[in-house]
């Protein structure tokens, strides 16, 4: 965007930094990307600058800052110290964030967020007092209303010979529109910026809005010993629940679709629930039968999913982030529906009456819409060429196309030969420039980004990174987003939902932020605006506060992050609620249906005292036994014959890692509760002696000979909870 011709290449991000210092002035506003996008160098040495000169104000606006895990105890140390160095390998942590989280920010230094990483600042109140709700759609807004004025952002270098393109990689979602935008402000009243791209081929180079010509940059920071590993996030295993929730989903995704899909276990346990829908069929709809599918969902699944079986068409990915299940659904044969950026050829799609085979009916389609003239022009020429209907190759000049051989044919269709010819001579094979994916970001396991940079360059261009503008809103390209997108399924978690039909996702009654609205809002709205389209929401129907379960379906909360008027659809592990147009009580007798049966007393107890539900509703039989050891053994039932793994899609940590892990999750909820964490430690008090068999696990926590007090207790502890989860080798 600058005026330059090409971007000034550095090599010491010092002097970069001045540069810019000295361009746009002592008050930086340094706008940088959510999550693994972040120019991690240029971050630290504006941050380090600003430590060391009071003179120089620096705001940074971001969102997702992402850090090497750390603990809060010995045994969570120690545990971590085990693999962060291996799965992180070279990953710099970010100096802000270390300084942030020791409440060690200096004076001239403000850190402003959009989207936090779930949790992790709850109990950080200079950090929640720097918090922007927005939708992800306006983040760029916001952004230019705080004053923007610098950007920085990892790049990948085209490799192609002389090519002086670059790509945005994992993050095209809001930095390329803000360099736009602080271009314009600078064209309108002088206001100067500073563009900044640090290369880091560890990322894939992806296509779509995040290639862009290397100008696009003020400064780009190219040196050898700031490359770095993008920061991978470990697979966690999946909870038996997050199945349950999972196989309910996917029953309702619609084959010839298009699919929304978040990050995390649940996220993890949809797609391998879809992957199960596709592959083993008839497993699958046996296991919802089990479930009591069709007695209480069956018209609700046919109406909203179809006939539950394999993916023959396919479905599309269109969302903001783009995780790794869809990869997988991808190599699986699952994401094949390839959509267009073409009117024309994407309704003859939807129509039915092409496909992605080239033949002479695809070309006399297009002239009797009138997507191209009889007489081919130059455009009509290139035109075809993009989508692959004419062949690679080929050359057009003077009215006429010119082939290999050196003959040529006259551009006219109206001429018989000319048009024969063409149609026998001059066709592609397949239609080119689609994509099964349209993200606005990335993130994932190093096993993703090394999965998509081993793609060759013709199908990595099928995940079409894009601008979060045009991912996540139909507004701007609705006409060709509504053709895109039909029979859409957009799923989403919440953390609440309300009898009234409400969701909360993002924070607590008392104002504090759990993560942000991000994109979520968005595709709920767009689902309502889509004539088949529908918002799903996942929820846990309870969760655990020490040893207290509280219901996640609740009368009323102080915070709504969806208000009820977007209500739609939600699932729990016992079943599926549609909300869509019911009335009050409607909502409040489908989400008692799928309540957990220990709280739906008192939930219907508080609906009828408020009015709100007939005085001789009775919740109907088959769904009063709600209980998690009535679903949970039909996946138990299972996984001896290979179905549910903890980790379906693979894992970082190693098999004696997964136990410890495994055992210091039974410790830490212990530790929650008085209840279970003393006859723990009177327990470990009295242990004697530890199993040989365990020392290998404890030599890894260095606990095997305990050097003082606390670490003879934490041996002791551990121990004990690792004997439930390694057997005994007699």
């Amino acid at each position: 965007m600058s005026e330059q011709t090409q971007p000034l290449i550095l090599h010491d991000v010092g002097q970069l930094i001045q540069l810019v210092i000295e361009r746009v002035g002592n008050d930086i506003r340094l706008a940088t990307p959510l999550a693994a996008g972040k120019a991690n160098h240029v971050i630290n040495a504006f941050y380090q600058r600003a430590k060391n000169d009071p003179e120089l104000k620096l705001t940074i606006l971001t969102a997702l800052t992402l850090e090497r895990p750390k603990g809060n105890s010995l045994l969570e140390n120690r545990f971590l110290e085990l693999f962060v160095d291996r799965i992180f390998s070279d990953y710099p942590d970010l100096d802000y964030e270390l300084d942030r989280m020791a409440n060690r920010l200096p004076e001239n230094v403000r850190v402003i967020e959009f989207y936090f990483p779930p949790g992790k600042y709850l109990h950080h109140p200079r950090i929640q007092q720097e918090y922007i709700s927005s939708n992800y759609t306006h983040v760029v807004r916001d952004l230019m209303n705080r004053g923007a004025n610098v950007s920085a952002q990892l790049l990948v270098p085209d490799e192609t010979p002389g090519s002086n393109m670059v790509s945005a990689s994992c993050n095209p979602d809001v930095s390329l529109d803000l360099v736009a935008k602080m271009h314009e402000r600078q064209q309108s009243d002088g206001t100067p910026y500073a563009a900044i791209g640090q290369i880091n081929p560890k990322l894939p180079y992806m296509y779509g809005d995040a290639e862009v010509p290397a100008v696009t940059f003020d400064y780009i920071l190219d040196n050898t010993d700031c490359y770095f590993s993008p920061f991978g996030t470990p697979k966690l295993s999946i909870p038996d629940r997050e199945y349950l929730i999972g196989l309910w989903v996917s029953a309702l995704i619609h084959d010839d679709g298009e699919l929304q899909v978040g990050i995390g276990a649940l996220g993890d346990a949809f797609v391998y629930a879809l992957l199960l829908r596709h592959n083993q069929n008839e497993r699958y709809r046996a296991l919802l039968q089990e479930l009591g599918a069709e007695k209480n969902f069956g018209d609700l699944i046919r109406r909203v999913g179809g006939d539950t079986g394999p993916f023959e068409k396919g479905i599309f990915g269109g969302s903001e982030m783009v995780v790794d299940g869809f990869y997988h659904l991808y190599k699986a044969g699952v994401l094949k529906r390839i959509v267009f950026d073409d009117l024309p050829l994407q309704r003859l799609l939807n129509e039915e009456l092409i496909d992605h085979q080239v033949t002479p009916r695809t070309l006399e389609l297009l002239l009797e819409r009138k997507a191209v003239h009889s007489n081919l022009t130059r455009e009509d020429f290139d035109y075809l060429q993009h989508y692959g209907i004419l062949r690679e190759g080929l050359t057009y000049s003077k009215g006429c196309i010119h082939m290999l051989s050196g003959e040529s044919i006259s551009s006219d269709l109206r001429d018989a030969d000319s048009r024969a010819r063409i149609m026998a001579d001059c066709l592609g094979e397949r239609l080119l420039r689609g994509a099964v994916v349209h993200g606005g970001f990335f993130l994932g396991p190093n096993s993703f980004y090394e999965a998509l940079s081993a793609l060759p360059p013709k199908e990595r261009r099928l995940f079409n990174m894009r601008s979060v503008r045009r991912v996540n809103q139909l507004y701007g390209h609705e006409e060709i987003d509504r053709l895109q997108r039909k029979n859409a399924r957009f799923v989403n978690t919440c953390m609440l939902a309300t009898l009234s039909g409400a969701a909360v996702s993002d924070g607590l009654e008392d104002g504090r932020v759990v993560s942000g609205v991000g994109g979520q809002f968005n595709f709920v709205v767009m689902a309502h605006e889509l004539p088949d389209g529908r918002s799903i929401l996942n929820l846990r129907a309870t969760r655990e506060v020490g040893a207290t379960v509280l219901s996640n379906i609740v009368w009323n909360y102080g915070h709504t992050t969806i208000p009820r008027h977007l209500r739609d659809i939600v699932v729990t592990e016992y079943g599926i609620a549609e909300l869509q147009g019911k009335t009050d009580s409607e909502i409040i007798e489908e989400l008692l249906k799928i309540a957990d049966s220990r709280f739906q007393p008192q939930l219907m107890k508080q609906a009828k005292a408020a009015g709100k539900l007939r005085e001789d509703y009775e919740i109907p039989t088959q769904f009063v036994d709600n209980y998690p050891e009535r679903v949970l053994k039909v996946i138990a039932a299972h996984k001896d014959e290979g179905l549910f793994p903890k980790f379906p899609f693979g894992t970082d940590f190693t098999e004696a890692e997964q136990a410890l892990g495994g055992a210091l999750k039974r410790l830490k909820h212990k530790k929650r509760s008085k209840r279970l964490l003393v006859p723990a430690l009177l327990r470990a008090l009295f242990t004697l002696s530890v199993p040989a068999y365990l020392r290998p696990y404890l030599e890894m926590m260095g606990l095997w000979q305990p050097k003082n007090a606390e670490e003879w207790l934490f041996r002791n502890l551990l121990a004990n909870e690792l004997k439930t989860v390694v057997p005994h080798p007699d």
